[in-house]
């Protein structure tokens, strides 16, 4: 007899379907147009709230070995799921007192500051061996990364960096998803001149949108992420990657009410005729945005069923007046994000990035992978 939990027996009041196949297709598909440079893959928060546990094996499968996450704490969950020959890299760089922690597992940190290349160092004598490290250097994006000073300091001191190993200089691209913008040029020169300080030392420059701008924004080594999940990384992509995400929510109440119905916390929206309304279990703490209330919409069957009322934590009222009568009810599933609704129609009505729709995913769906 199989013990295997199905979502209706789990209760849950939504599915959240992540396609590994599709994953592993825009990977491939990015790792092709990059080559000879390597694709890594950037499974940071959670692979992008997707599951980093199962997606980073997933992507090791087909062919990746180089594996980006921005805390040392996420890295420490995957190291022991991947084979040795992965390397992992901690884009933040290391916090005091986790040094030799991370020298014993193997991770690799990207140092981005002088005081974090000083206790990599000393890191690397008290461990008595060497030790792998990325440099990152800021190219115009005021975030992380060594200015041209410390670059310098670094070239005319080798001492600085004795006992570490530098695997690659990297930086960050701030507008390539838009690909005419011309601070991508300045930083793509900015990285040329870094790189004249470390002759010989390859770069890790591209992201997922610097991925499709061309050589000179990628470096030996690219870290894609939005562009894994689904999403359109920048203008310039003639076919867009393939969707790796669905959601369904499941409908909890069916009704009609009558013309002057409010709905809704504050009552933002009131029916002007009589509707008839369904209620889905899906809220802003399933990572529908707040800023759908009143604008956004779900689909069943390829109908659109406008939002009405302000979204609420754990539930959202939807006017179904347009379907035929009992085609909705109890746990009844309608598409959030899907076939007749892009991750980046979602993302646009909201007022915000794909980035921030998948990430804020909340825990409560029933997740498969396919």
């Amino acid at each position: 007899m199989s013990h295997s939990i199905t979502w209706e027996k789990a209760g849950a009041p939504g599915i959240l379907t992540i396609d590994l196949s599709a994953l592993k297709r825009n990977y491939r598909r990015i790792a092709t147009t990059v080559s000879p440079a390597k694709a890594a893959a950037v499974v940071k928060a959670d692979a992008y709230g997707l599951g980093a546990q199962v997606v980073a094996p997933a992507l090791y499968a087909e062919g990746c070995r180089d594996f980006f996450v921005a805390q040392y704490a996420e890295a420490v969950i995957l190291r022991p799921l991947l084979p040795r020959d992965a390397v992992l890299y901690v884009l933040n760089g290391l916090q005091p007192g986790t040094e030799e922690d991370c020298a014993a597992r193997g991770i690799v940190p990207v140092l981005n500051s002088l005081e974090q290349v000083m206790r990599w160092r000393a890191a690397a004598g008290v461990v008595g061996e060497r030790l792998k490290a990325l440099l990152q250097f800021d190219t115009g994006m005021s975030r992380l990364g060594m200015a041209s000073v410390e670059a310098e300091a670094l070239a005319i001191d080798p001492a600085l960096l004795s006992g570490i190993d530098i695997l690659y200089i990297m930086s960050h691209l701030a507008c390539a998803d838009e690909a005419e913008d011309p601070h991508n040029a300045a930083q793509a020169e900015m990285m040329r001149r870094f790189s004249s300080i470390f002759p010989g030392v390859p770069v890790c420059f591209g992201n997922s949108a610097g991925a499709f701008l061309g050589e000179s924004y990628r470096g030996a080594l690219v870290r894609p992420g939005i562009a894994l999940y689904g999403a359109r990384p920048t203008d310039i992509l003639e076919r867009p990657m393939e969707p790796v995400v669905t959601i369904e929510a499941r409908v909890i109440q069916a009704r009609t009410v009558p013309a002057g119905t409010a709905v809704g916390y504050s009552a933002t929206y009131v029916t002007d005729s009589e509707r008839t309304l369904a209620t889905v279990a899906l809220g802003y703490a399933d990572g529908l945005p707040r800023t759908l209330s009143n604008r956004g919409a779900l689909f069943f069957k390829g109908h659109r069923l406008p939002i009405v009322g302000r979204v609420s934590m754990d539930s959202t009222i939807i006017d179904i007046s347009d379907l035929e009568p009992g085609m909705l009810a109890l746990g009844s599933l309608v598409e959030f994000i899907g076939q007749h609704q892009t991750l980046e129609e979602v993302a646009e009505t909201a007022g915000t990035i794909s980035w921030e729709i998948l990430t804020g995913l909340g825990h409560r769906y029933f997740r498969q992978y396919r």
